[in-house]
């Protein structure tokens, strides 16, 4: 009998810290498998919004890095539209992502969302509209987003400055 009480006092001295490990470590998997589906479903949507972009081919959204000067009244207004679902698209995966002290697998899934963003500050007429676009969007996001912008605008060259421009 005394055996038995020994060996309870061995599980119970071994078992649980064993299976706090566990549940510490299928936990730590959840929080994972959570935030790789989630990347999944907003990436997903970007790849939708780049087939509506498809489907505007007439706009040139994705030659250009601006708008051609002769769009029509109607154009523009399906460019700034665009241009909201991006933006409201963006402002979602900054709240749901972003963290000022990511890393490993976070900091990477924020970073292929950073160069999507950068692709599209890149482009003067999206920078352009960006403060009447960000108008009502959350304080934080549009801070981000208005930096970005500054930063990119910073690195084009001027049109005179180009190789034979």
């Amino acid at each position: 009998m005394i055996w038995l009480e020994g060996l309870s006092y061995l599980v119970t001295i071994l078992g649980f810290p064993a299976a706090i490990f566990v549940i510490v470590r299928e936990e730590r998997l959840r929080r994972e498998n959570e935030a790789s589906e989630l990347h999944r479903n907003l990436s997903e949507e970007y790849d939708n919004f780049l087939r509506m972009v498809i489907d505007h081919s007439d706009l040139l959204l994705m030659s250009r890095t601006r708008l051609a000067d002769d769009l029509d009244e109607e154009k523009r207004e399906r460019v700034e539209i665009i241009f909201r679902i991006l933006i409201s698209l963006f402002e979602k995966v900054f709240i749901l992502l972003h963290r000022q002290d990511m890393e490993g697998n976070a900091q990477r899934r924020w970073a292929s969302w950073q160069d999507y963003m950068t692709e599209w500050c890149n482009r003067e007429d999206f920078r352009s509209l960006l403060p009447k676009l960000l108008e009502g969007e959350d304080e934080e996001f549009r801070h981000y987003l208005l930096e970005l912008s500054e930063q990119c605008a910073a690195m084009q060259v001027p049109a005179e400055n180009k190789i034979g421009g």
